[in-house]
């Protein structure tokens, strides 16, 4: 048995959080991707949107509409800021193992609920507070169930597995 492994009984084992550097990381960075991509993919099949003005909608946080007219720039500052959300979603987790290291233990089930948490805090408290504010129209169904699933599957459940995935680095050394 590894030495990080804690035993209170023989039916009852403690797992040490994941790594910090491994949870906020890999999972931010793993969360960045699939989901920048679910957007792109999404948004510009369904929405006819391109790539660039899906990354310029998320520097709409900081720039409000205004971020449609500054090309580039503001689609570079979208991406980086949308990596940066996925660093502190990432990091959130992190956090959460701290307090509760068993949430490694079902990761699956975790995953799956905390991006569909971060769906809602995202939708309904985040953008609203923006530079955009609140929406004028309620957010069509199709958009809804993208982005739930999508952050069932695309952020919550990938930050849960590298989590889960970091504490059993630990445990197997």
């Amino acid at each position: 048995m590894s030495e990080n492994v804690i035993t209170n009984s023989p039916e009852q084992k403690s797992y040490p959080p994941p790594r910090a550097f491994e949870a906020i990381v890999f999972g931010g960075l793993a969360v960045g991707v699939l989901d920048i991509l679910d957007a792109i993919t999404f948004f510009g099949l369904w929405g006819g949107m391109t790539p660039m003005s899906v990354l310029q909608s998320v520097a709409g946080g900081v720039y409000g509409r205004a971020t449609f007219q500054g090309g580039m720039k503001t689609a570079a500052i979208g991406l980086a800021l949308h990596f940066l959300n996925a660093t502190l979603i990432a990091t959130a987790f992190y956090i959460l193992c701290r307090i509760v290291p068993q949430l490694t233990e079902h990761a699956i089930i975790v995953g799956l609920a905390y991006g569909v948490v971060v769906y809602f805090v995202m939708t309904y408290y985040v953008v609203p507070h923006s530079a955009y504010g609140p929406r004028a129209r309620p957010i069509p169904w199709p958009s809804t169930v993208n982005g739930l699933v999508g952050h069932a599957l695309l952020v919550g459940l990938p930050i849960a597995l590298v989590a889960r995935w970091s504490v059993k680095r630990q445990t197997s050394t």
